[in-house]
């Protein structure tokens, strides 16, 4: 039986991954962190995890599947419905009043939540004014988001879920199956800028316009939390808008009094004040 994960232990391992490689996982939420370890040292065979902190900072390849183990790609085209048809309704219309407008996609993982948003902007008539840059600190996530190559099977849930969300077309208009995958079709990546991001240590996308980052601050402590908020903050512009997850939202946050609230349900974010 594996020895239980001790605090004092994942604090040892999580800072040897951070001064070997740099990647800050120090301020994620405990339990989800140490619930992942424990799953990958069962998974790689490790019984204690000193062995496993002596090996990561010398084995390159054993790091990258501790990070993509700590990485959470729950993800799905048109993911929670209402929440699109909300920004269809209340962001794009003033969105359109900007001739050119920039989108932070933060922790967009393998990017269905991407490839949605870019139909939205399509149905609008606004993609050609966005360039949309879609974040994650995992690189794998981030290959397969740019290849934008999904399983078929999902493809009828995916239909409900646009249908759901006021999608105005077919959504077979917007993706072509072979082989038992659905590939994205390339109209919708033109204005897409996939690049790895950290929101533990990197800085932030100057004079955005919307912010996208649901349902990963729920994996982050306090102070991260309001690290990536502040991230955010800085980035947008007066006006703009914030989008977070569900279980989200920014009482109690450092940033709380720079917003108000757009849509309470669908946990939208309008930016009102200055730093």
């Amino acid at each position: 039986m594996n020895k239980p994960v001790e605090k004092t232990e994942t604090d040892l391992l999580l800072e040897a991954v951070f001064r070997r490689y740099g990647y800050d996982f120090r301020s994620y939420a405990r339990a989800s962190i140490e619930r992942r370890v424990r799953l990958f040292m069962a998974t790689e065979g490790f019984a204690t995890m000193p062995e496993l902190t002596l090996r990561v900072p010398d084995d390159r390849e054993l790091f990258s599947r501790l990070a993509r183990s700590f990485s959470v790609p729950v993800t799905e085209l048109f993911r929670d419905p209402q929440f699109y048809r909300a920004v269809r309704e209340r962001v794009l219309p003033l969105l359109r009043t900007w001739p050119h407008f920039k989108i932070w996609h933060a922790g967009c993982a393998t990017g269905e939540e991407v490839y949605s948003l870019a139909i939205l902007l399509k149905e609008e008539g606004l993609y050609d004014r966005a360039t949309i840059y879609a974040t994650d600190f995992n690189d794998e996530a981030l290959d397969l988001a740019r290849a934008g190559v999904y399983e078929a099977d999902n493809m009828k849930a995916a239909t409900r879920n646009y249908q759901a969300a006021g999608g105005k077309a077919s959504f077979s208009e917007y993706y072509h199956c072979r082989y038992g995958s659905a590939a994205m079709n390339p109209e919708l990546k033109g204005r897409l800028v996939f690049t790895n991001h950290n929101l533990a240590s990197d800085g932030v996308f100057g004079e955005t316009h919307l912010v996208f980052c649901r349902n990963v601050l729920i994996y982050f402590n306090r102070a991260l939390q309001n690290r990536a908020l502040r991230l955010f903050s800085a980035s947008l512009v007066n006006g703009g808008f914030l989008c977070l997850g569900a279980k989200e939202d920014l009482r109690f946050s450092e940033v709380n009094g720079l917003y108000e609230v757009a849509d309470k349900k669908a946990r939208i974010y309008k930016r009102n004040a200055a730093p």
